[in-house]
């Protein structure tokens, strides 16, 4: 099933106030930068044991927005392709992998990878989760988050695998311990198992009018990251309906106003200026015309 297309109608705004932290005692802090774009929060989050992250919200009425796959011609940092494709709106896509230094090889997606119904080279996840990560699958203008097995053999339109999926009908349904898809026990696929303790993180949303690109920053002193759990606590939070984690750690990546707005981190303590190159990006962009 998964979360159905997009619907027309004005957005509810949510105060940024009343976002629920994860497993906290509910403290948000709210963090104004002047130039910041008009659909974009950033706050401080306070998390269990006292620790806290910085949070990025980027915020698209579903019914004027819609969503793309861009699938890089060469892995670039998100900013600065978005400088050289005219895109202003985007959002970290899916894994890739990283070959080694120096190798010459270039990062291939980690993943199925669709556009335009066309299956593009990339690495398969490895059997049995390669049938069941969710997926984000966009056609004909909707998009909707499901996991593969829910969807076509030879679906239309773009599709991008990445997972696990985090929010179903508006319930968190990823679970500490659990590895419904195969995470863990496929971790060898990553640089580390990203089920397992607080990372940079991106995510994407959709609440019931809107489209949401969230990331968290991490990997530093005064920003702990967050688990997947309470990624998913803090969607559900916003409002959302159903939800996906996107790539991760060093790569978390998301431009709102053609700034590279979250701060990347290679490791802890040591920043990744423009970001880490990446392989794809979700795109948003203006509908045509609004849906009615």
């Amino acid at each position: 099933m998964g979360h159905g297309p997009f619907t027309a109608g004005a957005p509810r705004r949510r105060k940024l106030s009343g976002m629920a932290a994860p497993d906290t005692s509910g403290q948000l802090a709210r963090d104004w930068d002047s130039g910041v774009p008009e659909n974009l929060r950033r706050t401080r989050t306070i998390l269990a044991g006292g620790a806290a992250t910085t949070v990025y919200v980027a915020r698209y009425e579903s019914g004027r927005s819609t969503l793309r796959l861009a699938l890089l011609r060469r892995p670039a940092p998100l900013e600065a392709w978005c400088a050289s494709s005219g895109v202003s709106e985007a959002v970290v896509g899916g894994f890739f992998t990283r070959p080694p230094p120096g190798s010459g090889e270039r990062s291939t997606p980690l993943g199925e990878l669709r556009t335009h119904g066309v299956r593009r080279r990339s690495v398969p996840f490895q059997a049995p989760w390669d049938g069941r990560r969710a997926c984000v699958h966009i056609a004909r203008g909707e998009a909707r988050i499901a996991r593969r097995d829910e969807l076509a053999d030879e679906p239309r339109g773009d599709l991008l695998q990445a997972g696990p999926l985090l929010v179903r009908d508006g319930a968190r349904v990823v679970e500490a311990g659990r590895d419904a898809e195969g995470f863990s026990a496929g971790a060898s696929q990553f640089d580390s198992d990203i089920t397992a303790g607080r990372y940079p993180r991106a995510a994407l949303a959709f609440t019931d009018d809107e489209i949401l690109a969230v990331a968290c920053d991490g990997r530093a002193g005064d920003d702990a990251g967050l688990t997947l759990v309470e990624l998913a606590d803090l969607l559900v939070g916003l409002g959302a309906r159903a939800a996906i984690n996107l790539d991760g750690g060093g790569s978390t990546s998301l431009v709102c106003g053609g700034v590279l707005q979250n701060r990347p981190r290679a490791d802890v303590g040591v920043d990744l200026r423009g970001g880490r190159a990446v392989a794809t990006a979700l795109v948003i962009e203006p509908r045509q015309a609004p849906l009615t």
